[in-house]
């Protein structure tokens, strides 16, 4: 059996997805990876056979209608074999120093205690950026020992991205995610439902996962996302509505989830500002109006936080400096 099954949904990507697979192939051995070409209409299909013929004990393909990135990654999840779980998307890729010591430390885990989460550090690749925006978690959990959510602090504002996770396969396949077709920002959801789930975490001091941003077509690009507002605010309903029908018995673990739901909500919200048409403006509305129909305890716990209090309410004040925080926030964490 492989350590780390690594799934690598590709639509459209000749140009990216070489530097994907090459820096996965380091460690071949003990990595199987996953392309899953989702209905590409360019050569992908091609490029991953061809990896496929080179390295037939390492590499998997499979080629399917088009269905999204979720829908890559639940393909993935159900032929993967290896240990762990691990998603890199096609026009990422990973340093491979760190990967070797990725692959190391589960090896050890595996025989010493299997977890169910390694977290590493990711780096944002931004176009044009001479500054490289690390993105680390050592003031919010411990390093090199297991832990439970307990020994956590998470701060507001700071919390785990799928570049910054590797799960246990079996988990997964145990609750049988299943992540929606043709939506974008299910990533989110990847890891958030999985969460409720995890006991035992370790974290990696390392810098594995190089996310590449800032052109101009990419789904996280500000403008498209705006563009796209209906489905990161269904992909915000999903999480809402997972948090309210789970009971999660660790306080810690509820507390995290609480926070991460925070900050989707709150992206949410600043993109229907930006947006400032009527339309959004009254979405922005009906999602808070959601919340507190759905959980008005909550709501509630939302409106006592500083930006809850903000984003929940209506007029031009509000709008402009909360904006203003945003553009704060930009300058300093480097996102698009």
């Amino acid at each position: 059996m492989k350590i780390l099954s690594v799934v690598v949904p590709a639509y459209n990507s000749e140009d990216y997805l070489h530097r994907a697979i090459d820096s996965l192939l380091s460690e071949k051995a003990d990595v199987e990876i996953i392309i899953v070409n989702d209905g590409s209409t360019d050569s992908t299909g091609n490029i991953a056979d061809q990896y496929k013929k080179n390295y037939p004990d390492t590499v998997k393909v499979i080629h399917q209608k088009n269905g999204g990135h979720g829908d890559a990654v639940t393909t993935g999840l159900q032929v993967a074999t290896g240990c762990y779980f691990k998603v890199v998307d096609s026009d990422d890729w990973v340093d491979e120093t760190a990967y070797q010591r990725v692959i190391q430390q589960l090896k050890q885990l595996t025989n010493d205690q299997k977890v169910d989460m390694l977290i590493t550090n990711y780096v944002y690749e931004k176009v044009g950026a001479f500054h490289k925006k690390r993105v680390t978690y050592t003031r919010a959990i411990p390093e090199n020992k297991l832990f439970g959510w307990s020994e956590t602090r998470f701060r507001q504002g700071n919390y785990l991205l799928m570049h910054s996770i590797i799960f246990d396969t079996k988990l997964l396949k145990r609750i049988n995610l299943r992540l929606p077709r043709h939506t974008f920002y299910v990533d989110n959801l990847f890891v958030f439902e999985p969460m409720q789930y995890v006991r035992k975490i370790y974290y990696l001091n390392v810098d594995f996962y190089r996310y590449f941003i800032g052109r101009e077509n990419q789904s996280v690009n500000e403008s498209k996302m705006i563009e796209q507002i209906d489905q990161q605010l269904f992909v915000n309903k999903k999480m809402i509505d997972l948090y309210t029908s789970n009971s999660v018995d660790d306080e810690s673990c509820r507390q995290y989830l609480f926070q991460f739901l925070e900050i989707v909500t709150t992206v949410s919200s600043v993109l229907a500002l930006k947006s400032n048409t009527q339309e959004d403006l009254w979405k922005k509305e009906m999602l808070w109006h959601y919340i507190e129909m759905v959980d008005p305890n909550l709501y509630a716990q939302l409106r006592k936080r500083f930006l809850g209090a903000l984003l929940s309410r209506k007029g031009f004040g509000i709008r402009y400096f909360v904006l203003r925080i945003y553009k704060m926030c930009q300058r300093i964490y480097g996102f698009n």
